[in-house]
């Protein structure tokens, strides 16, 4: 019986590349896998169509072969192909096709990656005041770094780490598994590809230590609470020949005892005194540049605000500068003596003939409550 051409087989076009080789190839083995068809001689039949196809076109040498004297060129039997070149077992095609499932076959194969060191936060509590000029601060972090004995390898000084005899350098081991042939972290060197016969005495072969280390952390103007800070590569360290982690510096901004933050702007309180609010003032005011003059109008209210601008905070990432915005609060008079009790009543007698035009605030509330208890009668 005439075997049919590879490129049927796959239903792939004569120019295809390896990509799409193995996409053609992982969608029938999928779909004709004798696991998922142990009852059918034909689906067998189709799986191992399939595997001899694509063994045959992704070999350069073999496809080669094959594109220039056919079934010929690379079947043994006829004195065609013996090149080492392709995947000479179902194993290793499986491996190759299924690696990104299994953790890399044939082609993927190669040492792990070394594990990055961990990431590190530091919480740092800022005033007010260094938060909106910026400033240097000087922390302490506790962590793991390199060991200075071994530079970090983890072998006794002189030493050096020697090729892992379990997986060759690797960091990883085939195992069968029926079909498949599924790519395992080697058990003995851990995926770092060498092992430490002579480990170092400082770091026990950790090729780290624990350490506590003193940073210098540029805080620029403008943080707020919840900013954080990446210093790159102050983290811990990883392992031998991995790079170190990164470390967080994550801000909280304490609460003032005059100014209270919204965004760019600043709040505060002011009290002034009744006579002030009456006849009007100028007051000393705190900004964190410094004092500032306010003048305060006669006949102020209180909660009446006064907006002060660019007296606020600059953004940390440029822009225009925030405000100062002072609300005043009318303070009234305490521990008042007998004399100072009756000049206040004399005061209010004086004005009572005229309360509208002197209160026309609360007249025109008492008026409103005259109105209500009014409607509720009739």
């Amino acid at each position: 019986m005439s075997k049919r051409d590879y490129y049927e087989v796959l239903s792939v076009s004569k120019d295809a590349n390896e990509q799409e080789l193995k996409k053609a190839y992982r969608r029938l083995a999928m779909k004709y896998h004798p696991d998922r068809n142990p009852d059918s001689t034909e689906a067998e039949e189709k799986f191992k169509e399939a595997k001899e196809a694509y063994e045959v076109l992704n070999d350069s040498q073999k496809r080669q072969a094959y594109d220039q004297f056919g079934h010929a060129g690379v079947d043994p039997s006829q004195g065609g192909f013996h090149g080492q070149g392709g995947a000479d077992s179902f194993s290793d095609i499986f491996g190759d096709v299924f690696g990104d499932i299994f953790g890399g076959g044939r082609r993927g194969g190669g040492r792990q990656r070394q594990r990055r060191g961990a990431d590190l936060q530091y919480n740092l509590e800022l005033s007010l005041e260094d938060a909106v000029k910026g400033i240097k601060k000087s922390i302490k972090i506790p962590t793991y770094v390199n060991c200075d004995t071994c530079d970090g390898s983890g072998a006794k000084k002189g030493t050096a780490p020697t090729t892992c005899g379990t997986c060759k350098g690797a960091g990883q081991v085939r195992m069968q598994q029926g079909f498949f042939s599924v790519q395992q972290t080697c058990p003995t060197c851990h995926g770092q590809g060498t092992v430490v016969s002579d480990p170092c005495g400082a770091c026990s072969g950790q090729g780290r230590v624990r350490k506590e280390k003193t940073l210098s952390v540029k805080i620029p103007a403008g943080v707020d609470t919840g900013d954080r800070i990446r210093l790159t590569g102050e983290g811990e360290a990883g392992g031998p020949g991995a790079i170190a982690g990164d470390l967080y510096v994550q801000v909280h901004v304490k609460e003032h005892s005059i100014f209270v933050r919204d965004g760019d702007n600043l709040y505060c309180e002011m009290p002034i005194s009744f006579v002030t609010a009456c006849l009007g003032g100028e007051l000393e005011v705190p900004t964190l540049d410094g004092k500032v003059k306010l003048k305060i109008p006669e006949e102020t209210q209180t909660g009446r605000m006064f907006r002060l601008r660019g007296k606020g905070i600059t953004p940390m990432r440029g822009g225009m500068r925030g405000d100062l915005l002072c609300r005043v609060i009318v303070e009234t008079p305490v521990k008042l003596n007998k004399e100072q009790k009756k000049m206040l009543r004399d005061f209010d007698e004086y004005l009572a003939g005229s309360k509208k035009q002197h209160s026309p605030k609360s007249s025109n509330w008492w008026e409103g409550v005259k109105n209500f208890w009014d409607e509720m009668t009739n």
